[in-house]
């Protein structure tokens, strides 16, 4: 009972955030069949962060998966007083991501999928430009292997 609860305090120290949900559908011999994809974003606001994509028939479920796919890919990021080490620039497929360190109290400058990936790793002050590509799904894996390659 008691491994029971230490395991409900750990999942529960994550933060979720649906970045999108989309409706998808399916031509069939019967007709149309719809089903719903979600991206999720998961983070402990401490250097752990992780994306997932879950699809089901409804979206409760979608996001679920999404929740759970996420907190099994976490990635260990490297926080020195509430910013990152050193500037970094990284790309996944078309995205193309730069993240630079700022000094204490900048805020988090960046938009987009970028700020939330950041905001949920716990990083308090960077700079960061995304470029190249629109796709939410590029971007963020874009921004994770980045962070992901930072050195301590």
């Amino acid at each position: 009972m008691r491994d029971n609860n230490n395991q409900r305090e750990r999942d529960n120290e994550f933060v979720e955030r649906v970045i999108q949900i989309k409706r998808v559908s399916k031509k069939t011999s019967g007709g149309n069949t719809i089903s719903f994809a979600a991206l999720v974003v998961v983070g402990d606001m401490k250097g752990q962060v992780g994306v997932g994509y879950g699809k089901a028939r409804d979206v409760s479920t979608a996001i679920a998966k999404g929740i759970g796919s996420a907190k099994k890919s976490l990635v260990k990021v490297p926080i020195n007083n509430g910013t990152i080490s050193h500037e970094i620039e990284d790309s996944y497929g078309s995205a193309h991501v730069l993240l630079k360190p700022s000094s204490q109290g900048a805020g988090v400058i960046a938009g987009g999928t970028v700020r939330i990936v950041v905001e949920l790793a716990g990083i308090k002050d960077i700079s960061a430009k995304m470029l190249g590509s629109s796709n939410k799904i590029c971007n963020i894996r874009c921004t994770i292997n980045a962070l992901s390659k930072l050195k301590k």
